[in-house]
């Protein structure tokens, strides 16, 4: 990497790489990853459960009904990380005019602007009000989404597993299907931890 650099300490340490990037990227990855992954978790769940769902019913075909509960909890997963991304979409408005000098950073309409690199001279607006607020909820929302993305991920892998666990016992064993599920039950309810979590640390935040 250091041979893609322009100049010897260009970059002083990987906080300087990170400034660089604008707080409206960081806060819209957050979102994509948020509805991204969880939409990976829920598709990753279905496709576990699915399969041996339809294997075991050749042999069994009366699992097929109850043990579609099995796919409504992974879908859930899926819609979890759907309303997520919708709040934080909600917390970011269009950008309107870029602040003019370093006074004017520190002004509320200057909260309400975009990303602070103005014409000429970019670090005017370095260490100000305006520069903070940006970064705390550029940051808040982009880690609320890796969150919630993630948490739901491994819900949906967890779900998955278990159901396709449950539907292969109740091919064997009807008696077993009731205490799977519970199971399934209390793996769903990882995904909630995570929106939880994910839902607080944004609670502050919001780029106007």
């Amino acid at each position: 990497m250091s041979a893609m650099l322009p100049s010897a300490g260009f970059f002083d340490d990987w906080l300087i790489l990170f400034e660089q990037v604008s707080p409206y990227g960081l806060a819209d990855i957050g979102i994509g990853i948020s509805i991204g992954v969880s939409v990976l978790g829920a598709a990753w769940g279905i496709f576990t459960t699915g399969s041996s769902l339809v294997g075991a019913a050749i042999k069994a075909p009366r699992i097929r009904s109850k043990n579609l509960i099995s796919v409504i909890f992974c879908e859930a997963v899926a819609i979890y990380g759907v309303i997520i991304a919708i709040i934080l979409s909600t917390k970011m408005a269009t950008p309107e005019a870029f602040p003019q000098n370093a006074a004017e950073c520190n002004t509320l309409e200057a909260l309400r602007t975009s990303w602070p690199r103005l014409p000429g001279d970019g670090s005017k607006c370095q260490g100000s009000l305006y520069m903070k607020n940006l970064l705390f909820a550029a940051y808040a929302i982009f880690n609320a989404g890796i969150c919630v993305g993630f948490s739901n991920l491994f819900c949906g892998i967890c779900v998955g597993i278990t159901g396709s666990g449950c539907a292969l016992a109740d091919a064997q064993n009807a008696s077993l299907f009731v205490k799977i599920l519970i199971i399934e039950i209390f793996g769903s309810a990882l995904g909630l931890f995570g929106v939880i979590v994910g839902i607080i640390m944004s609670s502050a935040a919001a780029i106007k």
